[in-house]
């Protein structure tokens, strides 16, 4: 027997989504996702859950000091924006006229761009 490789699993969250954190420290606050960390169900949303790294003075930064950096957060912690309504929302996949997989917003039933 071979060990199986962990594949992830399709995920509802893409780079440039507007997203809400519906859990956690952040509970509330809306963002634009940076990055999604898909190896580890995690995403990196501008402006939130911001932690302080202490940084030795380099070329970047003579002085060094301490800057806030953005840290990734989980997954099932964020929840899609719907376009239309601007309220949280869950996100399916659907056929559109082109026949091409695209998401849709669950409430307003509106693609996701």
């Amino acid at each position: 027997m071979g060990n199986k490789v962990n594949t992830p699993s399709k995920l509802k969250i893409r780079t440039g989504d507007l997203v809400k954190v519906i859990a956690g420290d952040s509970k509330g606050q809306q963002g634009k996702v940076l990055s999604v960390l898909t190896d580890k169900n995690r995403a990196i949303v501008e402006g939130i859950n911001l932690v302080s790294k202490h940084t030795k003075p380099n070329a970047a930064n003579p002085n060094g000091g301490i800057i806030k950096k953005e840290a990734a957060l989980h997954i099932s912690n964020l929840m899609l924006v719907d376009p239309k309504s601007g309220k949280a929302t869950r996100v399916g996949r659907k056929l559109n006229a082109d026949g091409k997989l695209v998401r849709v917003a669950k409430i307003s039933g509106e693609e996701i761009k």
